[in-house]
């Protein structure tokens, strides 16, 4: 019994769906992150602040 039998036959999916699939999984991503900030405002604000010193002290 191989790994593809449990599904079927699969497609090579086109770009289209992989973009599709790709922005909602983002969306979620970023709906996720913004639950955690609300719900750890302490939490969100360190990661803020740690970001902004990464930021600054990139090099171009």
């Amino acid at each position: 019994m191989d790994a593809g039998s449990a599904t079927g036959p699969r497609l090579p999916e086109t770009d289209a769906e992989r973009r599709r699939r790709r922005a909602q999984f983002l969306r979620d991503l970023a709906e996720a992150r913004a639950l955690r900030d609300r719900v750890q405002p302490r939490r969100a604000k360190a990661a803020r602040l740690r970001h902004a010193m990464r930021m600054r002290t990139f090099r171009w």
